[in-house]
């Protein structure tokens, strides 16, 4: 039973990870701003840190059913 959530809050924060790492790298790869009134490394530098703990909270879940 306790199983089901812990599967849904893993998806859910690897899409989110997943999906916020593809945007920040097309981004970046398109020359664009990542966030509008920031610097471009700084900005760059906290979507990818937040994609990357999103992806490993995502996991932590996954790995502990």
């Amino acid at each position: 039973m306790e199983s089901g959530p812990a599967i849904f809050a893993g998806v859910v924060f690897a899409l989110f990870g997943g999906a916020l790492l593809v945007w920040t790298g097309t981004r970046l790869r398109r020359g664009e701003s990542v966030a509008q009134g920031v610097s471009q490394v700084a900005s760059a530098t906290l979507a990818t840190l937040a994609a990357m703990i999103s992806l490993g909270l995502g996991a932590y879940c996954l790995t502990r059913l």
